[in-house]
């Protein structure tokens, strides 16, 4: 347990953090799913819509560093060739 003051500060701080960080990445997950699902289900207007959508979130949270930017960066340009591949094929 923490004994000085600066160290618990120091807790509360990392435990909001993580929290905000836990529901950032839970968010980006979700909407990875939801893009995977339209292209699923081959509605590629949905498809696109829930990429518009994912793109931001995906860079915010990179450029927070809640992720790596490569990471984000490798998740925003996969889901965009499925897409892609997707309005090819069709």
């Amino acid at each position: 347990m923490a004994v000085h003051k600066s160290a618990e500060k120091r807790m509360r701080q990392n435990e909001t953090r993580r929290m905000r960080n836990r529901h950032i990445k839970t968010s980006i997950k979700t909407m990875v799913k939801r893009v995977r699902e339209a292209v699923q289900e081959k509605n590629e207007a949905k498809a696109k819509e829930a990429l518009a959508r994912i793109i931001p979130l995906v860079d915010k949270a990179a450029s927070q560093g809640v992720i790596h930017w490569r990471n984000g960066s490798r998740k925003i340009s996969r889901l965009t060739r499925l897409v892609n591949t997707m309005g090819a094929k069709s």
